[in-house]
């Protein structure tokens, strides 16, 4: 488990109470994302915390505690969307903000 970046509470107080801010990624979810999305880790991992941080968009995803995050990086003009399960209060205590997938946007996406 590595941690990976903080969330802002402010950006989530009208979805979810945030307990806590630190946001991991597991070898497991490392290994998902390239699996699904080829290269998208190796090129575009080092955004991950500024999403997490700062994202353009929050949307409420459709499984338990977690939301879609987008996001425009401008010094490449690409979009990244990542998807980011949230710890609520009644989770177990050892659980984390996770990120579950992380990918670039495609042109045709958009």
């Amino acid at each position: 488990m590595l941690k990976i970046g903080e969330v802002n509470p402010e950006h989530f107080e009208n979805i979810f109470t945030i307990t806590e801010k630190d946001v991991v990624i597991t070898e497991k979810q490392i290994a998902h994302i390239k699996e699904r999305h080829p290269q998208d880790y190796e090129r575009y991992a080092g955004y991950i915390p500024q999403i997490i941080k700062e994202p353009d968009y929050i949307i409420e995803a459709n499984k338990p505690n977690s939301s879609v995050l987008l996001k425009y990086i401008s010094e490449n003009g690409e979009y990244f969307q990542l998807v980011l399960r949230l710890k609520a209060k009644t989770d177990p205590k050892d659980y984390r903000n996770s990120v579950i997938s992380f990918w670039k946007i495609a042109e045709e996406d958009r």
